[in-house]
């Protein structure tokens, strides 16, 4: 469950601006700063290089930004951490993570699916790691001496799966569990007060819910956020300020954002489920008892993903992607308008056929990531895709035949 609030949303990271005389949020471009004197540019630098939250002096832009600072702050305090770590990009808080845990160990345990470049950058070894993939009620089975950390993403992309974040804790004992709860965002779920080591975010999507940022997020212990931070200051993968400007900026609005678009969600989900068009709805907690307990007792909703399967496979899929007007054919979630993928083709494209079907993605499935438009048009626009989508055309199209043969990886070593 969540304990995040409209007022927490709002004044989080914000606490000193009266003192500062603004109201807006201060941002910070500056790539270098002036040193007061050599010792004490020397003395941040190794505080900031050996980890350090901040220090007297940022020395430059890759070591410590402010404005990034005031943006981690805030999102540790909504989900109940002692600390944050932003980053370039989903995937670099994700690489930073794999290589800060190294001493611990080179094997990783995961539970498919999740997306599809974490699996892939996983799977390649890129990264000098092993993974181990299992399910969730096997993890303790699957954990060895050279495990790392466990890794799973609750609710599932796409299929919108729930892990039992505290079974996978429990089952890992002393092992650290990562949880990328993207899908979910801190209003709806609180990974760390179920046991987790860290909450990974692709901030792009619901935290910064406008598309137009890129940025990822690691909430966890302060000690954690060390490791995290010293992989951050060796690679450049630091946020940019501007994006932690944008972040910061869309906090107040997230409760208010993930709330309304999760409303049209179960709507979608329960006209969806009876279109004679459709052959299964996937929804958090829809379809299975255990799994409807779960949401009970994990989330305080459902979310705003939802992902179905129409009749006829995938021509009927790409048809329905090319048919829709309202909504937006494009990868990426979290915006404050309706977007509509096909993850076999796109996001989890670059995952083998194996895992894709391990994961239960199929040919067919549709993803949506339901915006603030009235459910109404919405629903008609998908009913008018689906009506044009059948039959599926038989002559030349991009959307004849089965899906295109498996993705031709360049990250796989082995």
């Amino acid at each position: 469950m969540s304990r995040f609030n409209h007022t927490l949303g709002v004044h989080a990271g914000r606490e000193d601006l009266r003192e500062l005389g603004v109201h807006a949020l201060p941002v910070d471009l500056s790539t270098t700063y002036p040193l007061q004197d050599l010792g004490t540019g020397t003395a941040s630098l190794d505080a900031l290089v050996a980890g350090q939250a901040e220090a007297d002096n940022p020395v430059y832009a890759r070591l410590f930004n402010p404005t990034v600072s005031r943006f981690e702050k805030a999102l540790a305090r909504l989900e109940s951490a002692e600390a944050a770590v932003g980053f370039a990009s989903g995937m670099a808080a994700l690489t930073a993570i794999v290589l800060a845990t190294q001493e611990r160990g080179r094997d990783i345990v995961a539970v498919r699916p999740i997306y599809g470049t974490s699996d892939h950058l996983l799977d390649s070894g890129l990264l000098g790691n092993r993974v181990t993939w299992t399910r969730a009620d096997r993890v303790g089975e699957a954990i060895s001496d050279d495990t790392a950390f466990v890794l799973i993403e609750t609710p599932a992309n796409p299929t919108l799966e729930l892990v039992d974040i505290a079974d996978v804790v429990r089952q890992a004992g002393d092992v650290p569990v990562v949880v990328d709860s993207t899908f979910a965002t801190p209003v709806l779920q609180q990974p760390l007060e179920l046991g987790a080591a860290m909450v990974l975010h692709s901030a792009t999507k619901f935290l910064g819910g406008h598309g137009d940022v890129i940025a990822g997020a690691v909430a966890c212990s302060e000690s954690m956020a060390a490791g995290l931070r010293q992989v951050r200051v060796a690679t450049g993968a630091l946020m940019h300020p501007w994006a932690a400007y944008l972040l910061h900026r869309s906090l107040p609005t997230l409760k208010l954002r993930v709330e309304r678009a999760q409303q049209t969600a179960v709507d979608l989900a329960e006209r969806l489920a009876g279109h004679p068009a459709v052959e299964r709805v996937f929804y958090p907690g829809r379809n299975d008892p255990a799994q409807h307990s779960l949401l009970e007792r994990q989330m305080s909703g459902g979310g705003c993903i939802l992902a179905f399967e129409p009749k006829g496979g995938y021509r009927t899929a790409c048809r329905v992607m090319r048919e829709v007007s309202l909504m937006t054919p494009a990868v990426s979630l979290g915006s404050v308008d309706t977007l509509i993928q096909h993850p076999a083709g796109l996001t989890h494209r670059v995952v083998s056929e194996q895992g894709r079907a391990s994961g239960g993605i199929g040919d067919g499935l549709l993803r949506l990531s339901v915006g603030l438009e009235e459910a109404d048009d919405l629903w008609a626009d998908l009913t008018s895709a689906l009506r044009a989508a059948r039959p599926a055309p038989t002559g030349p199209s991009s959307c004849a035949g089965p899906l295109p043969g498996a993705y031709p990886s360049a990250l796989k070593t082995a």
